[in-house]
């Protein structure tokens, strides 16, 4: 027998700066029925991605913003409960992007990338990380746009999250040189001794810009740019002739109150001088390329090229808490909420 109630957190206020608790709600609503070619799924995992940040503002972004009392948005990891849609049934384990931060949710058949999950294949929980949009990004920003060469430099900033890490492992495998840029130093042994990168450095450090320079003596091929501010200021002047900056994010900026600074004459003339490359991109644009990514990457997985981490947060009670240290960078991997029982595992 399934719940009566469903739980949900959703957007109380717009944040100003960091999210505060009181930005956010944990309300209790009706347990929605399926209709015609729609099904009940219970959420497993909820995945926390630093982008929702930019979705709580009201401006314009590659996507609509959220409005005050929306569900707050979210990819899952789902069971499926009650089923009027051909090919799929109860139990099936699937993924999709809007179900959000609550207990159950409704799919549509047009659900954005619902596709089901073979627990045999890999823990489900892989789909919202190292197998989904985290790793998906990585593979395509570096391959595509930082087009990696043996014995170049790869700098990934956030190395330990769950883009950098895999930036960081794809660049080694193509034989670069992977460097990267974390905070604590716990995050920088990881990256080094579980990951495999040639070497990291800490942003907390006051003598980042030397550090950089010592572990990158020839400079900078290609930069994955997950964080902005000092950290870029740093990796910026040790970028070579005719290298590729990757711009992914800037983690750094998210909870700033006022627009940062444009770009300054001396970051202009240095994408000149140096002949750079500099390209932005949001994965979403890519889906074409999401089956090459999974088969590769998975590859990677199963031949021990690729190793990941997840932080899992227990509870959807949790969820905000979580949420606001992946923005302050306290979470280690993939940030996920787990919110129901996990029967895989």
């Amino acid at each position: 027998m399934r719940n009566s109630v469903n739980r949900q957190v959703r957007m109380a206020a717009r944040p100003v700066g960091a999210p505060k608790d009181s930005d956010f709600r944990l309300v209790e609503s009706e347990m929605p029925v399926p209709g015609a070619d729609e099904m009940l799924v219970r959420v497993i995992y909820l995945s926390l991605d630093p982008y929702f940040r930019g979705r709580m503002n009201d401006g314009p972004s590659y996507a609509a913003p959220m409005q005050i009392d929306d569900v707050m948005i979210g990819r899952t990891v789902s069971q499926v409960v009650e089923s009027n849609l051909d090919g799929f049934a109860p139990g099936d384990f699937i993924f999709c992007d809007p179900v959000g931060w609550q207990e159950y949710g409704i799919v549509r058949g047009d659900a954005l990338g619902l596709r089901k999950l073979d627990p045999a294949i890999a823990p489900i929980s892989t789909a919202l990380g190292v197998l989904g949009m985290p790793g998906f990004t990585a593979w395509y920003g570096l391959l595509e746009l930082g087009k990696p060469k043996p014995g170049e430099t790869v700098v990934v900033s956030a190395a330990a999250g769950a883009v950098g890490s895999l930036v960081g492992q794809i660049a080694k495998i193509k034989g670069a040189r992977a460097v990267g840029i974390a905070g604590a130093q716990e995050k920088c042994d990881f990256v080094v001794r579980e990951l495999g990168f040639d070497a990291c450095v800490s942003h907390h450090s006051d003598t980042l810009l030397a550090d950089l320079k010592a572990e990158c003596p020839k400079g900078i091929d290609v930069y994955f740019e997950n964080v902005g501010g000092k950290v870029f200021d740093a990796v910026f002047p040790q970028m070579t002739l005719f290298s590729r900056l990757v711009l992914c994010g800037q983690i750094s900026q998210y909870n700033a109150t006022s627009r940062p600074e444009g770009p300054g004459a001396s970051l202009i003339m240095g994408l000149i001088g140096r002949r750079m490359t500099a390209s932005g991109f949001v994965i979403g644009d890519h889906r074409d390329r999401f089956d090459e990514f999974q088969n590769e990457v998975a590859g990677w997985i199963r031949a021990g090229q690729v190793r990941f981490r997840e932080d899992i947060a227990d509870g959807l009670e949790n969820a905000v808490g979580a949420f606001q240290g992946l923005l302050e960078g306290r979470n280690f991997g993939k940030q996920l909420v787990q919110i129901g029982d996990d029967p895989t595992r």
